[in-house]
C-alpha cells in the first residue's frame, strides 16, 4: 500500500538561515489515499524568541514552550524521522517546511529529507486552478471545508485541513469517510488529540448535463439509426 504523510509546520518566523526554528510539527497518515487515524504531534522549545508577527498566526508563545523538548530530543527528531519511515510527504509551498525540518535535521546531526520524498499541494493546486488564489484557506473554502474551528492557525489543525485538501485534489475519496483522530482542541494554544468526524455536504451528484436538448437529441436519432436495438443501453430499464 501506498503510504503517505501528510505534513505541517509553525515557526519562529519565515526562515531557517537566519537562526528561525520549527516550534509545532504535526503529521496525518495516509494509506492508499485513506486516513488511517494514524497522527504524529509535537510542540517544541526553539530556544529563541518569537517573531510578534509570527506569534498573531499561529498564537504560540515562548512562554508556552519553555517546558517542551528541543528538536533533537530523541522524543521529537528521531521519533518524527521513526513515524515518517520512507513514505511520501505532502506539504503546502513544501519548500518552506522542508527548508525548516531539514534545518532541524541537520542541526541535530542526522540526514535532511530529500526533495524527491516531497510532494506540495500548492504545485498540485495550481495546476488544478492555474491563475487562481492557491492557499490552504482558499482550497478549502474551494471544497467547501470547514474553517469554523480555526481561530488561529496550528500545524494539527492545518495538518487535518490539508489531508482533506488533498484528498479532494486526488479526487475527493474523503467524501465518504471521516478523519480521525481529526479536530484539534485548543485551550490557549495547547492541542489535545484529536478526534470529532469531518461532516459537510456532499457535492450534487449527478452534474448538470453539459449538451443541449437538440445535441441530445441528434445523438439519440444518430444511436437509434447506426445501432438500433444492439445499443446497449437500450435495453436496460
Amino acid at each position: 500500500m501506498a503510504r503517505e504523510i501528510v505534513l505541517d509546520t509553525e515557526t519562529t518566523g519565515l526562515d531557517p538561515r537566519t537562526g528561525h526554528r520549527v516550534i509545532e510539527i504535526a503529521c496525518i497518515e495516509l494509506e492508499d489515499l485513506l486516513p488511517t487515524g494514524g497522527h504524529f504531534h509535537r510542540y517544541i522549545n526553539p530556544d529563541r524568541d518569537i517573531d510578534p508577527d509570527a506569534e498573531r498566526i499561529h498564537g504560540i508563545s515562548r512562554q508556552f514552550l519553555h517546558d517542551k523538548p528541543r528538536f533533537d530530543d530523541p522524543t521529537v527528531a528521531e521519533a518524527f524521522l521513526e513515524y515518517v519511515g520512507d513514505a511520501q510527504i505532502v506539504a503546502h509551498n513544501a519548500p518552506f517546511d522542508r527548508g525548516f525540518v531539514n534545518a532541524e535535521l541537520e542541526r541535530a546531526g542526522l540526514a535532511p529529507l530529500p526533495e524527491s520524498r516531497w510532494t506540495c499541494t500548492y504545485v498540485l493546486a495550481s495546476k488544478r486552478f492555474p491563475g487562481m488564489y492557491n492557499s490552504l484557506d482558499a482550497l478549502c473554502k474551494r471544497y467547501k471545508i470547514s474553517l469554523t474551528e480555526r481561530e488561529k492557525h496550528g500545524a494539527l489543525i492545518d495538518t487535518r485541513l490539508l489531508a482533506m485538501v488533498y484528498l479532494e485534489l486526488q479526487g475527493g475519496k474523503e467524501r465518504a469517510l471521516n478523519l480521525t483522530p481529526a479536530q484539534a482542541i485548543r485551550s490557549s494554544v495547547t492541542a489535545a488529540a484529536v478526534a470529532a468526524a469531518v461532516a459537510y455536504e456532499p457535492r450534487i451528484r449527478p452534474l448538470e448535463p453539459r449538451s443541449t436538448e437538440e445535441e441530445r437529441a441528434a445523438h439519440a436519432a444518430f444511436i437509434a439509426k447506426a445501432l438500433k436495438d444492439k445499443a446497449i443501453w437500450g435495453r436496460l430499464d
